[in-house]
């Protein structure tokens, strides 16, 4: 289900990836292979998926890797062509349609996702845009940034990605204080960056997918800076609902936080299962692996 409004797909990928050091010393984070392609990829397929045009990546230092991912590699696809290995070939010639559109915005410095998003105004421009952090890997038949997509086409106001999450969990999350106005939609009133649990207003977290308003940027232009002179993209988006309506969407779907060793772990396990050249064979492995555990 395209929508035929949000063109253009956010990326913040500039982070240190410091939970998965030494793994990501010298690689990108977004990088880390689920199986046989990097979790950037898988993020960037479901906003072409969802019939977004124009990829947006804010990049760091180290970054590089990423954009080469998506450029044409012409000594690889020749060797492949040599070697008669016509399926990997397409599959490498074939990574992205043609049509899709790639940007690069270096962000100078480490400020935050807020900050990140920033980065993006002037390709944005006045339009709504999507922003796709690739940390989250969610699974789902209709794509969850497509989902959302049509929500906007409906409404025609911003929208979060969302999902109940242990009271525990709520200070690793931005929070939402929301009121149910559909089956899996709610109306925001106040939205709180990772708040402790006894002081969350809800369970309800945002996870990484969202739809914006261009108005975004102007409230992330005025927001106080937090620690560490960051701008917080919650802080911004609470101040955009003192003017426009924000609606909470629970997405239909599976969730895997990749920016966590455990989730990319469940994650390598569910897609190496679904692998259409491994997928058998390895979960005959994972069966006799749990008949007879190995030391």
């Amino acid at each position: 289900m395209a929508n035929q409004t949000i063109r253009k797909a956010v990326f913040p990928v500039a982070g240190l990836g410091t939970r998965f050091l030494p793994a990501t010393k010298a690689s990108p984070k977004e990088m880390l292979p689920v199986v046989d392609k990097p979790l950037i990829q898988y993020a960037v397929e479901e906003a072409v998926a969802a019939g977004m045009t124009e990829m947006i990546f804010i990049t760091g230092r180290g970054k590089r890797s990423i954009e080469d991912h998506f450029d044409k590699a012409y000594e690889l696809e020749s060797e492949l062509a040599l070697r008669k290995k016509m399926d990997v070939l397409e599959s490498v010639q074939n990574m992205l349609p043609r049509h899709i559109n790639c940007v690069y915005i270096r962000q100078p410095e480490a400020l935050g996702l807020g900050h990140a998003v920033l980065c993006a105004r002037h390709v944005v421009g006045n339009e709504p845009f999507a922003v796709l952090l690739a940390d989250d890997l969610l699974d789902a038949q209709t794509p969850v940034i497509g989902q959302m997509a049509n929500v906007y086409d409906y409404y025609r106001c911003s929208v979060l990605g969302v999902q109940d999450v242990p009271r525990e969990d709520t200070k690793s999350y931005g929070i939402v204080d929301a009121r149910k106005i559909g089956e899996r939609l709610e109306q925001l009133n106040g939205i709180v960056e990772k708040p402790s649990p006894e002081k969350a207003p809800s369970t309800l977290a945002v996870v990484g997918r969202y739809i914006l308003s261009p108005r975004i940027f102007h409230h992330l232009e005025k927001v106080e800076r937090g620690a560490g002179g960051e701008i917080q993209l919650t802080d911004g988006i609470s101040a955009l609902l003192a003017e426009e309506q924000i609606l909470a969407h629970r997405y239909e779907g599976k969730r895997y936080d990749c920016g966590s060793k455990l989730g990319y772990l469940q994650a390598t396990i569910v897609f190496g299962q679904r692998h259409p050249e491994i997928g058998t064979d390895f979960s005959k492995w994972l069966l006799s692996l749990a008949e007879s555990p190995q030391m």
